[in-house]
């Protein structure tokens, strides 16, 4: 139940209940911190997504002693890559630091799960808590927010020493405290639907490397890919993600060329518009640190808000639930501290944690996407990498974030020594 009476003062404020926001709720509760959880919405609700939660998120959920066995979760084996003619099916690798499956749910209900498990561990979820700005002292440092609360949308003042944002791309909060988007990081979009579909229980997530630009009577290969996933409950997620490094990226009706793709396949299959089951919606997907710095006068991001998506594949979710997790670390022994001063090193340590846990791979990432933004590029990528399964195997642990830290076999030594060369950016 959500709560009614306002008790507006806490030790920590999290905005927004997302992944990173209920994990960083969670993990700040569990150490014992007094926590507000500001919801703009009422649950269950919406959420433009795949759905599709690779070993990385499963990781994070296990950690938070969530039940991945119980009804209303269905598991996967894999990816299956579709491309160049090409039709190839890859295990998650079997690893000591992940577990060697995925999961899909639908995340009108998977956020849900994640408030309500932080509430279970102490967090006070107030819903229909719409953030409107901070509340800042004469130093600008944050010292709450101003929020309009429930159906009256009655203005209200919470109050704590730390705040943190995870009210998602948009991050209305990190505006309003001076931190804007680096343009020059990439962005991506993602738009999907749901049809009611025969391969509802398939049991590999399923990627297809061939979306077109067809404008002019040319045929270029556009940088990202449509996704099927099996929801398990009759219907089939299918959307599509594209990257910002097209020169078609601003252009081209992406909800036009979904359905383009969807006519092409199969019939039986079902991806028909009459078999549509919700009107396609998109969202931006905020990329590889593109709002910074992570930690500023009070202010720590989180997820979206920080740009934390993986350029590699669009990942976003368990990047947000393992920097929700990293930033309450930070914030339990920072509030352990004895002076302010003590405090503050304390809490400056969160954008060099980041950097260090994904900086690396970021940067790589960027480059990634840079590369699969030329045509040609990703036409000889699609074409001939998928004829090499051990290639592939390479591929999939590189594009998933999925190694061993320490140990592991010689792909994850070559993807853990180039995430340690390259800048930290």
């Amino acid at each position: 139940m959500t709560e009614t009476a306002v008790e507006s003062t806490a030790d920590v404020i999290v905005v927004g209940a997302g992944p990173a926001g209920s994990s960083t709720a969670y993990w700040l509760a569990q150490a014992g911190l007094d926590v507000l959880l500001l919801e703009k919405t009422e649950f269950p609700r919406e959420k433009v997504c795949g759905d599709g939660l690779t070993p990385r998120a499963v990781k994070q959920l296990v950690d938070m002693g969530i039940d991945v066995s119980a009804e209303g979760w269905l598991r996967n084996k894999g990816l299956r890559i579709i491309g160049g003619g090409v039709r190839l099916e890859l295990d998650w690798p079997d690893l000591a630091a992940f577990p060697d499956y995925g999961l899909v749910r639908k995340r009108a209900d998977f956020d849900e799960l994640l408030a309500r498990q932080a509430q279970k561990a102490g967090a006070r979820l107030y819903e229909n808590c719409n953030v409107s700005g901070p509340v800042q002292d004469r130093t600008g440092r944050i010292t709450g927010v101003t929020a309009k609360i429930g159906p009256d949308k009655r203005e209200v003042e919470f109050h704590a020493p730390l705040v943190v944002a995870a009210d998602g791309n948009s991050t209305r909060l990190s505006l309003a405290m001076g931190l804007h988007r680096i343009e020059s990081r990439p962005m991506g979009v993602a738009y999907r639907t749901y049809f009611t579909s025969p391969r509802h229980d398939d049991d590999y997530l399923e990627s297809w490397l061939e979306l077109w630009d067809t404008r002019g009577g040319q045929k270029k290969l556009l940088p990202g890919y449509g996704w099927i996933f099996g929801m398990g409950d009759g219907t089939s997620n299918v959307g599509l993600g594209i990257l910002n490094s097209s020169p078609a990226f601003g252009d081209l009706n992406w909800r036009e060329v979904l359905k383009s793709w969807c006519a092409g396949m199969p019939e039986e299959w079902g991806y028909t518009p009459e078999n549509m089951t919700e009107p396609i919606r998109g969202a931006a997907l905020p990329m590889a640190f593109n709002r910074q710095p992570h930690y500023t006068r009070g202010l720590l991001l989180v997820g979206d808000a920080g740009g934390l998506v993986n350029p590699f594949n669009g990942e976003g979710i368990a990047y947000a639930m393992e920097s929700g997790q990293l930033a309450a670390g930070v914030i339990v022994q920072a509030m352990a501290r004895i002076t302010p001063e003590g405090r503050e090193r304390a809490l400056a340590r969160y954008p060099q944690l980041l950097k260090d846990t994904y900086g690396g791979y970021y940067t790589l990432g960027r480059a990634f996407v840079k590369l699969i933004g030329n045509d040609r590029v990703m036409r000889i990528a699609a074409e001939r990498g998928l004829t090499h399964p051990v290639l592939m195997k390479f591929v999939l642990k590189l594009l998933a974030n999925l190694t061993d830290p320490t140990g592991g076999d010689v792909a994850d030594r070559i993807i853990n020594g180039l995430t340690k060369v390259a800048p930290r950016a």
